[in-house]
């Protein structure tokens, strides 16, 4: 349990400093410059990741149960995720509706997939990852959204063909990983 908390540690520590403490991150940049603290930024991150991963795979077979969810929950889990990876790619393409009106669909495609992951899995190590996530993603939105509106920065909608090919793009990727590989690269099905 141990490495999965030194992983959340490190993987949200690192991608909160742009919101949680902005002065020590621009001292960072300017100390190291951009191209170095990218660099750093990328080895931390990726150094947390793979810790969450073996933490959480180590708890896996140390599992302590908190709650047992009713088995219908895994579907609605399932069904949950897929507004969550539709966000996801209003993250990354310019000019959705989703991306104008909300301003930060990736911390909210996070606190629906931590959502969705919490009500259908019921053991500690669970809590403390998609608790971790939905609690970073929740305070993350709430003042990005705040730092926004302080700076007048408004995102422009570029068109519905914009939206509908989030749309598409996000569905697919959802059936892909959720019919295929959630079950080879996590061991758990969500459909069957």
């Amino acid at each position: 349990m141990l490495l999965l908390i030194l992983g959340l540690l490190l993987f949200l520590g690192v991608h909160s400093l742009g919101y949680a403490a902005p002065a020590l991150r621009a001292s960072a940049v300017s100390r190291v410059g951009p191209a170095a603290w990218k660099g750093i930024y990328a080895v931390l991150s990726i150094a947390g990741f793979l810790l969450i991963l073996k933490g959480y795979a180590t708890a896996r077979g140390d599992a302590v149960l908190l709650y047992a969810p009713p088995l219908w929950t895994r579907h609605v889990a399932a069904l949950l995720t897929l507004p969550a990876f539709v966000l996801l790619v209003a993250a990354y393409l310019p000019g959705t509706w989703v991306k104008a009106r909300f301003g930060h669909p990736m911390l909210l495609a996070t606190k629906l997939w931590a959502l969705a992951h919490l009500l259908a899995n019921g053991m500690l190590h669970d809590l403390l990852l998609f608790g971790s996530f939905l609690a970073w993603a929740v305070v993350g939105y709430i003042v990005s959204r705040r730092r926004d509106r302080a700076a007048g920065i408004r995102r422009m909608h570029a068109g519905w063909m914009r939206d509908a090919l989030t749309i598409v793009i996000g569905v697919a990727l959802w059936a892909g990983f959720a019919l295929h590989l959630h079950g080879r690269w996590i061991g758990v099905a969500p459909f069957g």
